[in-house]
Protein backbone atom coordinates (compact mmCIF):
# COMPACT_ATOMS: atom_id res chain seq x y z
CA UNK A 1 0.00 0.00 0.00
CA UNK A 2 0.64 3.85 -0.35
CA UNK A 3 2.34 4.53 3.13
CA UNK A 4 4.23 7.66 2.95
CA UNK A 5 2.05 10.78 2.40
CA UNK A 6 0.48 13.95 3.67
CA UNK A 7 -2.77 15.04 2.95
CA UNK A 8 -3.89 12.26 0.38
CA UNK A 9 -5.52 15.04 -2.17
CA UNK A 10 -1.91 16.87 -2.25
CA UNK A 11 -0.35 13.78 -2.71
CA UNK A 12 0.29 14.20 -6.80
CA UNK A 13 1.00 18.17 -6.55
CA UNK A 14 3.44 17.59 -4.11
CA UNK A 15 4.91 14.52 -5.83
CA UNK A 16 5.34 16.62 -8.99
CA UNK A 17 7.12 19.63 -7.11
CA UNK A 18 9.81 16.65 -5.40
CA UNK A 19 10.59 15.21 -8.73
CA UNK A 20 11.21 18.44 -9.89
CA UNK A 21 13.57 19.58 -7.09
CA UNK A 22 15.59 16.63 -7.53
CA UNK A 23 16.09 16.85 -11.02
CA UNK A 24 16.23 20.74 -12.30
CA UNK A 25 18.88 20.05 -14.43
CA UNK A 26 16.13 18.58 -16.11
CA UNK A 27 12.74 19.42 -15.49
CA UNK A 28 11.14 22.56 -14.87
CA UNK A 29 7.59 23.07 -13.27
CA UNK A 30 4.53 24.59 -15.04
CA UNK A 31 0.85 24.83 -14.50
CA UNK A 32 -0.11 21.31 -15.01
CA UNK A 33 3.15 19.20 -15.40
CA UNK A 34 6.08 19.82 -16.22
CA UNK A 35 9.17 20.84 -19.90
CA UNK A 36 12.07 20.60 -19.64
CA UNK A 37 14.37 22.80 -17.91
CA UNK A 38 16.68 23.07 -21.07
CA UNK A 39 16.23 24.88 -24.77
CA UNK A 40 15.12 22.51 -27.54
CA UNK A 41 16.55 23.88 -30.87
CA UNK A 42 14.15 26.87 -32.30
CA UNK A 43 11.43 25.03 -34.96
CA UNK A 44 11.57 21.74 -33.55
CA UNK A 45 8.29 19.87 -33.06
CA UNK A 46 8.01 19.71 -29.62
CA UNK A 47 6.56 15.83 -27.97
CA UNK A 48 3.83 16.83 -25.08
CA UNK A 49 3.11 13.64 -23.25
CA UNK A 50 0.79 13.01 -20.59
CA UNK A 51 -2.16 11.29 -18.34
CA UNK A 52 -2.75 10.14 -14.41
CA UNK A 53 -0.10 10.34 -11.89
CA UNK A 54 0.63 7.44 -10.15
CA UNK A 55 2.19 5.90 -13.48
CA UNK A 56 6.09 6.59 -12.81
CA UNK A 57 8.29 7.02 -14.58
CA UNK A 58 5.60 7.29 -17.01
CA UNK A 59 4.94 10.35 -18.01
CA UNK A 60 6.61 13.35 -16.11
CA UNK A 61 10.28 11.01 -15.50
CA UNK A 62 10.51 10.90 -19.42
CA UNK A 63 10.60 13.94 -19.66
CA UNK A 64 14.30 15.70 -20.90
CA UNK A 65 16.95 15.93 -23.81
CA UNK A 66 15.72 13.17 -26.83
CA UNK A 67 12.64 12.47 -24.94
CA UNK A 68 9.61 14.35 -24.63
CA UNK A 69 9.55 18.02 -24.53
CA UNK A 70 6.80 18.17 -21.97
CA UNK A 71 4.06 15.82 -19.67
CA UNK A 72 0.62 17.05 -18.55
CA UNK A 73 -0.09 15.63 -15.36
CA UNK A 74 -3.37 14.84 -13.99
CA UNK A 75 -4.58 13.79 -10.81
CA UNK A 76 -3.96 9.62 -9.65
CA UNK A 77 -5.31 8.31 -12.57
CA UNK A 78 -7.12 10.46 -13.95
CA UNK A 79 -6.64 12.23 -16.96
CA UNK A 80 -5.59 15.98 -17.00
CA UNK A 81 -7.63 18.70 -17.57
CA UNK A 82 -7.93 20.65 -21.06
CA UNK A 83 -6.39 23.71 -19.32
CA UNK A 84 -3.50 21.94 -17.93
CA UNK A 85 -2.78 20.31 -21.33
CA UNK A 86 -2.85 23.68 -22.97
CA UNK A 87 -0.32 25.28 -20.88
CA UNK A 88 2.17 22.41 -20.94
CA UNK A 89 2.01 22.33 -24.61
CA UNK A 90 2.27 26.23 -24.84
CA UNK A 91 5.09 26.14 -22.46
CA UNK A 92 7.13 23.59 -24.51
CA UNK A 93 6.10 24.56 -27.82
CA UNK A 94 9.54 25.20 -30.05
CA UNK A 95 7.56 26.88 -32.90
CA UNK A 96 7.38 23.71 -34.97
CA UNK A 97 4.20 22.38 -33.76
CA UNK A 98 2.75 19.98 -30.66
CA UNK A 99 2.06 16.45 -31.16
CA UNK A 100 0.21 15.10 -28.05
CA UNK A 101 0.62 11.24 -27.45
CA UNK A 102 -0.92 9.62 -24.55
CA UNK A 103 -2.82 6.07 -24.04
CA UNK A 104 -6.36 5.94 -25.32
CA UNK A 105 -8.61 6.41 -22.57
CA UNK A 106 -11.59 8.35 -22.50
CA UNK A 107 -11.36 11.34 -20.93
CA UNK A 108 -7.87 11.54 -22.25
CA UNK A 109 -9.03 11.69 -25.43
CA UNK A 110 -11.71 14.65 -24.40
CA UNK A 111 -9.04 16.80 -22.58
CA UNK A 112 -6.60 16.84 -25.10
CA UNK A 113 -8.62 16.93 -27.93
CA UNK A 114 -9.92 20.37 -26.55
CA UNK A 115 -6.35 21.09 -25.88
CA UNK A 116 -5.64 20.89 -29.59
CA UNK A 117 -8.49 22.88 -30.86
CA UNK A 118 -7.57 25.76 -28.92
CA UNK A 119 -3.64 25.30 -29.64
CA UNK A 120 -4.52 25.53 -33.15
CA UNK A 121 -6.77 28.64 -33.20
CA UNK A 122 -4.17 29.94 -31.68
CA UNK A 123 -2.34 29.06 -34.70
CA UNK A 124 0.37 26.58 -33.14
CA UNK A 125 0.33 23.65 -34.95
CA UNK A 126 -1.06 20.17 -33.32
CA UNK A 127 -1.93 16.80 -34.06
CA UNK A 128 -2.76 14.13 -31.42
CA UNK A 129 -1.49 10.26 -31.78
CA UNK A 130 -3.69 7.91 -28.84
CA UNK A 131 -1.11 4.74 -28.01
CA UNK A 132 -3.56 1.58 -28.11
CA UNK A 133 -1.38 -1.29 -27.71
CA UNK A 134 -2.93 -3.47 -24.69
CA UNK A 135 -4.13 -6.93 -27.17
CA UNK A 136 -6.45 -7.90 -23.93
CA UNK A 137 -8.79 -4.62 -24.35
CA UNK A 138 -10.01 -5.13 -27.53
CA UNK A 139 -9.91 -7.41 -31.06
CA UNK A 140 -7.67 -6.57 -33.97
CA UNK A 141 -10.52 -5.10 -35.69
CA UNK A 142 -11.31 -2.75 -32.95
CA UNK A 143 -7.38 -1.83 -32.56
CA UNK A 144 -8.17 1.60 -32.37
CA UNK A 145 -10.47 1.02 -29.31
CA UNK A 146 -7.46 -0.65 -27.40
CA UNK A 147 -6.14 1.27 -24.19
CA UNK A 148 -2.40 2.40 -23.78
CA UNK A 149 -0.73 0.78 -21.37
CA UNK A 150 3.67 0.05 -21.24
CA UNK A 151 3.36 0.63 -25.36
CA UNK A 152 3.40 4.60 -24.28
CA UNK A 153 7.55 4.07 -23.63
CA UNK A 154 7.79 3.12 -27.36
CA UNK A 155 6.00 5.19 -29.29
CA UNK A 156 7.18 8.54 -26.84
CA UNK A 157 10.39 7.34 -27.70
CA UNK A 158 10.54 6.98 -31.45
CA UNK A 159 8.62 10.10 -31.75
CA UNK A 160 10.34 12.23 -29.64
CA UNK A 161 13.57 11.13 -31.19
CA UNK A 162 12.64 11.99 -34.61
CA UNK A 163 11.81 15.21 -33.54
CA UNK A 164 15.35 15.72 -31.94
CA UNK A 165 17.01 14.65 -35.05
CA UNK A 166 14.82 18.08 -36.83
CA UNK A 167 12.07 15.72 -38.62
CA UNK A 168 9.18 18.06 -39.66
CA UNK A 169 5.85 17.94 -38.26
CA UNK A 170 3.94 15.46 -40.42
CA UNK A 171 7.08 13.08 -40.38
CA UNK A 172 6.89 12.74 -36.64
CA UNK A 173 2.97 12.19 -36.52
CA UNK A 174 3.92 9.74 -39.08
CA UNK A 175 6.68 8.13 -36.74
CA UNK A 176 4.19 7.85 -33.87
CA UNK A 177 1.19 6.82 -35.45
CA UNK A 178 3.91 3.29 -37.18
CA UNK A 179 5.21 2.96 -34.03
CA UNK A 180 1.66 2.47 -32.13
CA UNK A 181 1.07 -0.01 -35.46
CA UNK A 182 3.83 -1.67 -34.61
CA UNK A 183 3.93 -2.57 -30.64
CA UNK A 184 1.48 -4.82 -28.66
CA UNK A 185 1.43 -5.57 -24.75
CA UNK A 186 0.07 -7.80 -22.79
CA UNK A 187 0.01 -7.90 -18.76
CA UNK A 188 -1.32 -9.51 -15.98
CA UNK A 189 -1.50 -8.56 -12.02
CA UNK A 190 -1.82 -10.63 -8.90
CA UNK A 191 -2.93 -7.67 -6.55
CA UNK A 192 -4.28 -4.48 -7.06
CA UNK A 193 -2.79 -1.06 -5.84
CA UNK A 194 -4.52 1.55 -3.11
CA UNK A 195 -4.84 5.18 -3.38
CA UNK A 196 -3.00 6.75 -0.82
CA UNK A 197 -5.29 7.65 2.51
CA UNK A 198 -7.27 4.59 0.99
CA UNK A 199 -7.94 1.63 3.50
CA UNK A 200 -7.67 -0.92 1.14
CA UNK A 201 -6.83 -1.88 -2.60
CA UNK A 202 -8.83 -1.32 -5.84
CA UNK A 203 -9.52 -4.60 -6.10
CA UNK A 204 -7.74 -8.19 -5.59
CA UNK A 205 -6.79 -11.23 -6.89
CA UNK A 206 -7.60 -14.19 -4.86
CA UNK A 207 -4.60 -15.74 -3.20
CA UNK A 208 -2.92 -18.24 -6.19
CA UNK A 209 -4.61 -16.33 -8.77
CA UNK A 210 -3.51 -13.23 -11.52
CA UNK A 211 -6.01 -11.37 -13.70
CA UNK A 212 -5.44 -11.51 -17.02
CA UNK A 213 -5.36 -8.42 -19.02
CA UNK A 214 -4.43 -5.71 -16.69
CA UNK A 215 -5.45 -2.13 -16.70
CA UNK A 216 -3.28 0.35 -15.27
CA UNK A 217 -5.38 2.70 -13.52
CA UNK A 218 -6.42 -0.47 -11.10
CA UNK A 219 -8.99 -1.79 -13.24
CA UNK A 220 -9.51 -5.72 -12.30
CA UNK A 221 -8.12 -7.79 -15.44
CA UNK A 222 -11.23 -9.42 -17.68
CA UNK A 223 -10.34 -13.19 -16.57
CA UNK A 224 -8.67 -14.89 -14.08
CA UNK A 225 -6.24 -18.11 -13.48
CA UNK A 226 -3.88 -20.19 -11.42
CA UNK A 227 -0.55 -18.42 -10.66
CA UNK A 228 1.96 -20.27 -12.95
CA UNK A 229 5.71 -20.38 -12.47
CA UNK A 230 7.99 -17.18 -13.65
CA UNK A 231 9.02 -19.65 -16.90
CA UNK A 232 5.30 -20.38 -17.64
CA UNK A 233 4.32 -16.47 -16.97
CA UNK A 234 6.95 -15.94 -19.74
CA UNK A 235 5.44 -18.67 -22.14
CA UNK A 236 1.78 -17.18 -21.60
CA UNK A 237 3.25 -13.63 -22.51
CA UNK A 238 4.76 -14.62 -25.41
CA UNK A 239 2.66 -16.78 -27.00
CA UNK A 240 0.26 -13.91 -26.90
CA UNK A 241 1.56 -11.23 -28.23
CA UNK A 242 3.24 -13.70 -31.29
CA UNK A 243 -0.22 -14.42 -32.00
CA UNK A 244 -0.54 -10.82 -33.28
CA UNK A 245 2.72 -10.09 -34.99
CA UNK A 246 1.98 -6.84 -36.81
CA UNK A 247 1.31 -7.14 -40.84
CA UNK A 248 4.04 -6.93 -43.08
CA UNK A 249 6.93 -7.74 -40.47
CA UNK A 250 7.72 -11.70 -41.16
CA UNK A 251 8.97 -13.61 -37.87
CA UNK A 252 11.78 -15.41 -38.99
CA UNK A 253 14.31 -12.55 -38.74
CA UNK A 254 12.72 -9.83 -37.37
CA UNK A 255 13.67 -7.07 -35.49
CA UNK A 256 12.15 -6.45 -32.05
CA UNK A 257 12.43 -4.47 -29.17
CA UNK A 258 11.36 -6.39 -25.77
CA UNK A 259 10.12 -4.50 -22.72
CA UNK A 260 9.33 -6.07 -19.79
CA UNK A 261 7.29 -3.95 -17.47
CA UNK A 262 6.77 -4.39 -13.66
CA UNK A 263 3.29 -2.33 -12.08
CA UNK A 264 4.99 -1.74 -8.60
CA UNK A 265 5.67 -4.15 -6.81
CA UNK A 266 7.14 -7.02 -8.85
CA UNK A 267 10.97 -6.29 -8.56
CA UNK A 268 13.37 -6.25 -10.45
CA UNK A 269 14.98 -9.84 -9.60
CA UNK A 270 11.42 -11.22 -10.61
CA UNK A 271 11.67 -9.50 -13.71
CA UNK A 272 15.07 -10.99 -14.74
CA UNK A 273 13.89 -14.46 -14.12
CA UNK A 274 10.63 -14.10 -16.27
CA UNK A 275 12.81 -11.74 -18.50
CA UNK A 276 15.31 -14.82 -18.95
CA UNK A 277 12.67 -16.85 -20.38
CA UNK A 278 11.45 -14.11 -22.75
CA UNK A 279 14.83 -14.11 -24.42
CA UNK A 280 15.04 -17.97 -25.12
CA UNK A 281 11.26 -17.84 -26.17
CA UNK A 282 11.87 -15.06 -28.74
CA UNK A 283 15.65 -16.67 -30.04
CA UNK A 284 13.45 -20.08 -30.61
CA UNK A 285 11.07 -17.99 -32.71
CA UNK A 286 14.08 -16.70 -34.92
CA UNK A 287 13.41 -12.96 -33.60
CA UNK A 288 16.47 -10.72 -33.28
CA UNK A 289 16.52 -9.03 -30.19
CA UNK A 290 17.29 -5.55 -29.90
CA UNK A 291 18.14 -2.97 -27.07
CA UNK A 292 15.57 -4.87 -24.94
CA UNK A 293 13.85 -3.05 -21.85
CA UNK A 294 13.48 -4.37 -18.07
CA UNK A 295 12.00 -2.81 -15.05
CA UNK A 296 9.37 -0.31 -13.81
CA UNK A 297 8.66 2.18 -16.75
CA UNK A 298 5.09 2.46 -16.46
CA UNK A 299 3.33 1.47 -13.07
CA UNK A 300 0.32 1.56 -10.98
CA UNK A 301 1.27 2.95 -7.89
CA UNK A 302 1.93 -0.64 -5.64
CA UNK A 303 0.34 -2.69 -8.13
CA UNK A 304 1.46 -6.11 -8.51
CA UNK A 305 1.33 -6.87 -11.78
CA UNK A 306 3.97 -7.38 -15.22
CA UNK A 307 3.12 -6.63 -18.67
CA UNK A 308 5.39 -7.80 -21.86
CA UNK A 309 5.45 -4.89 -24.81
CA UNK A 310 6.86 -6.16 -28.22
CA UNK A 311 8.06 -3.48 -30.05
CA UNK A 312 8.51 -4.65 -33.72
CA UNK A 313 11.40 -2.87 -35.90
CA UNK A 314 12.12 -1.66 -39.06
CA UNK A 315 15.78 -0.18 -40.25
CA UNK A 316 14.21 3.32 -39.17
CA UNK A 317 12.61 2.28 -35.84
CA UNK A 318 15.88 0.84 -34.99
CA UNK A 319 17.76 3.97 -35.48
CA UNK A 320 14.88 6.10 -33.00
CA UNK A 321 15.05 3.27 -30.73
CA UNK A 322 18.72 3.50 -30.06
CA UNK A 323 18.85 6.91 -30.39
CA UNK A 324 20.66 8.90 -27.07
CA UNK A 325 18.62 10.25 -24.55
CA UNK A 326 18.86 11.71 -20.89
CA UNK A 327 15.58 11.99 -18.39
CA UNK A 328 15.33 11.73 -14.45
CA UNK A 329 13.82 7.95 -15.31
CA UNK A 330 15.24 6.79 -19.20
CA UNK A 331 18.74 6.91 -20.28
CA UNK A 332 20.36 6.04 -23.46
CA UNK A 333 23.95 7.00 -24.62
CA UNK A 334 25.31 10.03 -24.21
CA UNK A 335 23.80 13.39 -25.18
CA UNK A 336 25.29 17.26 -25.82
CA UNK A 337 24.60 18.87 -22.91
CA UNK A 338 21.79 22.00 -23.64
CA UNK A 339 21.59 25.27 -22.51
CA UNK A 340 19.79 25.95 -19.47
CA UNK A 341 16.35 27.92 -19.73
CA UNK A 342 15.13 31.15 -17.35
CA UNK A 343 12.32 29.91 -16.12
CA UNK A 344 10.64 33.87 -16.77
CA UNK A 345 10.85 32.82 -20.85
CA UNK A 346 8.23 30.05 -19.94
CA UNK A 347 4.71 31.61 -21.12
CA UNK A 348 1.63 31.05 -18.74
CA UNK A 349 -1.95 31.27 -19.07
CA UNK A 350 -4.16 34.01 -17.76
CA UNK A 351 -7.16 34.11 -15.98
CA UNK A 352 -9.64 36.14 -17.81
CA UNK A 353 -11.67 39.22 -16.68
CA UNK A 354 -15.18 39.11 -15.16
CA UNK A 355 -17.65 40.66 -18.33
CA UNK A 356 -20.21 42.75 -16.93
CA UNK A 357 -23.83 41.57 -15.86
CA UNK A 358 -26.97 42.73 -14.89
CA UNK A 359 -28.74 42.90 -11.62
CA UNK A 360 -31.15 40.29 -12.53
CA UNK A 361 -28.51 37.93 -14.07
CA UNK A 362 -26.15 38.49 -10.32
CA UNK A 363 -29.21 37.40 -8.50
CA UNK A 364 -29.59 34.38 -11.03
CA UNK A 365 -26.07 33.37 -10.37
CA UNK A 366 -26.37 33.29 -6.60
CA UNK A 367 -29.28 30.67 -7.44
CA UNK A 368 -26.47 29.19 -9.61
CA UNK A 369 -24.29 29.42 -6.38
CA UNK A 370 -26.85 27.73 -3.94
CA UNK A 371 -27.38 24.67 -6.23
CA UNK A 372 -23.22 24.20 -6.84
CA UNK A 373 -23.50 23.94 -2.72
CA UNK A 374 -26.61 21.38 -2.79
CA UNK A 375 -24.19 19.59 -5.31
CA UNK A 376 -21.11 19.51 -3.46
CA UNK A 377 -22.95 18.31 -0.80
CA UNK A 378 -24.24 15.44 -2.26
CA UNK A 379 -21.08 14.42 -3.52
CA UNK A 380 -19.77 14.83 -0.26
CA UNK A 381 -22.18 12.75 1.39
CA UNK A 382 -21.86 9.86 -1.65
CA UNK A 383 -18.74 9.63 -2.95
CA UNK A 384 -17.82 6.83 -1.10
CA UNK A 385 -20.94 4.74 -2.82
CA UNK A 386 -20.50 6.28 -6.00
CA UNK A 387 -16.77 4.33 -5.73
CA UNK A 388 -18.18 1.19 -4.60
CA UNK A 389 -20.03 1.29 -8.06
CA UNK A 390 -17.62 1.97 -9.92
CA UNK A 391 -15.32 -0.07 -9.01
CA UNK A 392 -17.47 -3.02 -10.03
CA UNK A 393 -15.87 -3.03 -13.55
CA UNK A 394 -13.63 0.44 -13.59
CA UNK A 395 -11.39 2.07 -11.28
CA UNK A 396 -13.50 2.84 -8.40
CA UNK A 397 -12.20 6.68 -8.18
CA UNK A 398 -15.69 7.98 -9.75
CA UNK A 399 -17.03 9.18 -6.34
CA UNK A 400 -13.51 10.92 -5.53
CA UNK A 401 -13.64 12.35 -8.58
CA UNK A 402 -16.75 13.90 -8.42
CA UNK A 403 -16.12 15.04 -5.18
CA UNK A 404 -13.25 16.71 -6.13
CA UNK A 405 -14.46 18.71 -8.84
CA UNK A 406 -17.80 19.91 -7.19
CA UNK A 407 -15.59 21.20 -4.34
CA UNK A 408 -13.51 23.11 -6.97
CA UNK A 409 -16.10 24.22 -9.11
CA UNK A 410 -18.11 25.37 -6.07
CA UNK A 411 -14.78 28.00 -5.11
CA UNK A 412 -14.39 29.30 -8.64
CA UNK A 413 -18.45 29.78 -8.85
CA UNK A 414 -17.97 31.81 -5.22
CA UNK A 415 -15.25 34.17 -6.51
CA UNK A 416 -16.63 34.75 -9.58
CA UNK A 417 -19.85 35.39 -7.69
CA UNK A 418 -17.66 37.84 -5.47
CA UNK A 419 -16.31 39.42 -8.24
CA UNK A 420 -19.74 40.11 -9.47
CA UNK A 421 -20.35 38.10 -12.22
CA UNK A 422 -23.33 36.98 -14.06
CA UNK A 423 -24.97 33.83 -14.20
CA UNK A 424 -23.37 32.41 -17.49
CA UNK A 425 -19.87 33.75 -16.42
CA UNK A 426 -20.07 31.95 -12.30
CA UNK A 427 -21.05 28.61 -14.31
CA UNK A 428 -18.59 28.99 -16.95
CA UNK A 429 -15.61 29.49 -14.22
CA UNK A 430 -17.27 26.54 -12.30
CA UNK A 431 -17.18 24.19 -15.62
CA UNK A 432 -13.68 25.27 -16.16
CA UNK A 433 -12.13 24.64 -12.22
CA UNK A 434 -14.06 20.94 -12.26
CA UNK A 435 -12.38 20.03 -15.59
CA UNK A 436 -8.95 21.80 -14.08
CA UNK A 437 -8.96 19.99 -10.88
CA UNK A 438 -11.18 16.90 -11.46
CA UNK A 439 -9.87 15.73 -14.48
CA UNK A 440 -11.24 12.64 -16.04
CA UNK A 441 -14.17 11.80 -18.47
CA UNK A 442 -16.58 12.95 -15.69
CA UNK A 443 -14.67 16.31 -15.25
CA UNK A 444 -14.81 16.98 -18.99
CA UNK A 445 -18.20 16.06 -18.80
CA UNK A 446 -19.43 18.34 -16.28
CA UNK A 447 -17.46 21.32 -17.78
CA UNK A 448 -19.68 20.55 -21.23
CA UNK A 449 -22.58 20.24 -18.70
CA UNK A 450 -22.64 23.61 -16.80
CA UNK A 451 -21.12 25.60 -19.81
CA UNK A 452 -24.01 24.44 -21.65
CA UNK A 453 -26.57 25.60 -19.19
CA UNK A 454 -24.47 28.80 -18.43
CA UNK A 455 -24.82 29.98 -22.23
CA UNK A 456 -28.04 29.28 -22.23
CA UNK A 457 -28.83 31.64 -18.77
CA UNK A 458 -26.70 34.38 -20.17
CA UNK A 459 -25.42 37.36 -17.80
CA UNK A 460 -28.40 39.99 -18.28
CA UNK A 461 -31.72 37.78 -18.22
CA UNK A 462 -33.20 36.47 -14.76
CA UNK A 463 -34.48 33.07 -14.50
CA UNK A 464 -37.14 31.64 -17.06
CA UNK A 465 -37.74 28.09 -17.45
CA UNK A 466 -37.48 27.95 -21.14
CA UNK A 467 -34.11 29.11 -21.01
CA UNK A 468 -33.28 26.59 -18.11
CA UNK A 469 -34.40 24.14 -20.33
CA UNK A 470 -32.41 24.94 -23.34
CA UNK A 471 -29.49 25.11 -21.74
CA UNK A 472 -30.51 20.99 -20.37
CA UNK A 473 -30.91 20.52 -23.73
CA UNK A 474 -27.54 21.60 -25.28
CA UNK A 475 -25.75 20.14 -22.66
CA UNK A 476 -27.48 16.73 -23.41
CA UNK A 477 -26.49 17.48 -27.40
CA UNK A 478 -22.87 18.77 -26.33
CA UNK A 479 -21.80 15.62 -23.96
CA UNK A 480 -23.26 13.31 -26.98
CA UNK A 481 -21.18 15.38 -29.42
CA UNK A 482 -18.19 15.68 -27.32
CA UNK A 483 -17.76 12.40 -25.77
CA UNK A 484 -19.12 10.27 -28.83
CA UNK A 485 -21.70 8.27 -25.86
CA UNK A 486 -25.15 7.53 -26.96
CA UNK A 487 -28.13 6.36 -25.03
CA UNK A 488 -27.66 2.51 -24.56
CA UNK A 489 -23.59 2.77 -24.04
CA UNK A 490 -23.86 2.76 -20.46
CA UNK A 491 -22.82 5.84 -19.74
CA UNK A 492 -23.73 9.44 -18.16
CA UNK A 493 -26.15 10.29 -20.91
CA UNK A 494 -28.25 7.16 -20.18
CA UNK A 495 -29.93 10.28 -17.71
CA UNK A 496 -28.81 12.90 -19.20
CA UNK A 497 -30.85 12.63 -22.87
CA UNK A 498 -34.45 11.84 -20.82
CA UNK A 499 -33.87 14.02 -18.24
CA UNK A 500 -33.65 16.78 -20.74
CA UNK A 501 -36.18 15.37 -23.05
CA UNK A 502 -37.95 15.42 -19.62
CA UNK A 503 -37.65 18.80 -18.46
CA UNK A 504 -38.75 20.26 -21.90
CA UNK A 505 -42.08 18.43 -22.65
CA UNK A 506 -42.53 19.90 -18.78
CA UNK A 507 -41.82 23.51 -19.54
CA UNK A 508 -43.38 23.26 -22.97
CA UNK A 509 -46.59 22.20 -21.43
CA UNK A 510 -46.42 25.27 -19.21
CA UNK A 511 -45.00 24.00 -15.93
CA UNK A 512 -42.78 26.25 -13.89
CA UNK A 513 -39.19 25.84 -12.82
CA UNK A 514 -39.98 23.66 -10.25
CA UNK A 515 -42.58 21.56 -11.22
CA UNK A 516 -40.46 20.83 -14.05
CA UNK A 517 -37.76 19.86 -12.59
CA UNK A 518 -38.40 17.84 -9.85
CA UNK A 519 -41.09 15.54 -12.60
CA UNK A 520 -37.50 15.62 -15.02
CA UNK A 521 -35.92 14.30 -11.97
CA UNK A 522 -38.02 11.33 -11.38
CA UNK A 523 -37.05 10.34 -14.88
CA UNK A 524 -33.80 10.48 -13.95
CA UNK A 525 -33.88 8.52 -11.00
CA UNK A 526 -35.70 5.39 -12.88
CA UNK A 527 -33.34 6.17 -15.95
CA UNK A 528 -30.11 5.65 -13.64
CA UNK A 529 -31.39 2.45 -12.03
CA UNK A 530 -32.15 1.00 -15.62
CA UNK A 531 -28.35 0.72 -16.45
CA UNK A 532 -28.16 -2.08 -14.44
CA UNK A 533 -29.65 -3.94 -17.04
CA UNK A 534 -27.34 -2.48 -19.77
CA UNK A 535 -23.48 -3.32 -21.00
CA UNK A 536 -21.11 -0.50 -21.15
CA UNK A 537 -19.79 -0.44 -24.52
CA UNK A 538 -17.48 2.82 -23.91
CA UNK A 539 -14.48 3.72 -21.70
CA UNK A 540 -13.13 1.96 -18.97
CA UNK A 541 -15.39 -0.77 -18.30
CA UNK A 542 -15.56 -1.33 -22.00
CA UNK A 543 -13.52 -4.89 -21.72
CA UNK A 544 -15.19 -5.94 -18.38
CA UNK A 545 -18.84 -5.46 -19.74
CA UNK A 546 -20.31 -8.99 -18.07
CA UNK A 547 -18.77 -7.39 -14.31
CA UNK A 548 -20.79 -4.35 -14.45
CA UNK A 549 -24.57 -6.36 -15.32
CA UNK A 550 -26.50 -5.86 -12.80
CA UNK A 551 -24.81 -2.61 -11.26
CA UNK A 552 -25.93 0.76 -12.67
CA UNK A 553 -23.40 3.18 -13.82
CA UNK A 554 -21.49 5.29 -11.64
CA UNK A 555 -21.60 8.63 -13.77
CA UNK A 556 -25.47 7.89 -14.20
CA UNK A 557 -26.11 7.32 -10.15
CA UNK A 558 -24.67 10.46 -9.54
CA UNK A 559 -26.13 13.20 -12.01
CA UNK A 560 -29.81 11.23 -11.19
CA UNK A 561 -28.33 12.07 -7.16
CA UNK A 562 -27.77 15.85 -8.22
CA UNK A 563 -31.04 16.68 -9.96
CA UNK A 564 -33.01 15.48 -7.18
CA UNK A 565 -30.76 17.26 -4.63
CA UNK A 566 -31.63 20.70 -6.81
CA UNK A 567 -35.48 20.31 -6.41
CA UNK A 568 -35.27 21.86 -2.68
CA UNK A 569 -32.82 24.77 -4.03
CA UNK A 570 -35.17 25.85 -6.95
CA UNK A 571 -38.07 25.79 -4.55
CA UNK A 572 -36.50 28.17 -2.01
CA UNK A 573 -34.99 30.08 -5.28
CA UNK A 574 -38.25 30.57 -6.06
CA UNK A 575 -39.92 32.04 -3.11
CA UNK A 576 -36.89 34.36 -2.23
Amino acid sequence: MTRLFNDPSDFPEEARLGLVAAHRDKLMAVPGGVVRSTRSEPGTVAVVIGGGSGHYPTFAGLVGQGLAHGAVMGNLFTSPSAQQVYSVAKAADNGGGVLLAFGNYAGDVLHFGQARERLIAEGIRCEIVTITDDVASASLDEFDKRRGIAGDLTVFKAAAAAAESGAGFDEVVAVAKEVNRRTRSFGVAFDGCTLPGAEDALFHVPAGKMAIGLGIHGEPGISEQDVPTADGLAEMLVKRLLEEVPEGVELKGARVVPVLNGLGTVKYEELFVVYRRVDELLREAGVEIVEPDVGELVTSLDMAGVSLTLFWLDDEMERLWKAPADTPAYRKGSVRPAEAIDPAEVESATQREIPLATEASKQLAGGAVAALEALASTMDDKAEELGRIDAVAGDGDHGIGMQRGSKACLEAAREALDGGAGAETVLRWAAERWADKAGGTSGAIWGVILTSIGEALGDEQPMAAERLAAGVSAASDNVMSFGKAKPGDKTLVDVLVPFAETLSAAVASGQGVVEAWAQASERAQQAAQDTANLLPRMGRARPLAEKSLGTPDAGAMSLAMITRALVPVLKRCEQA
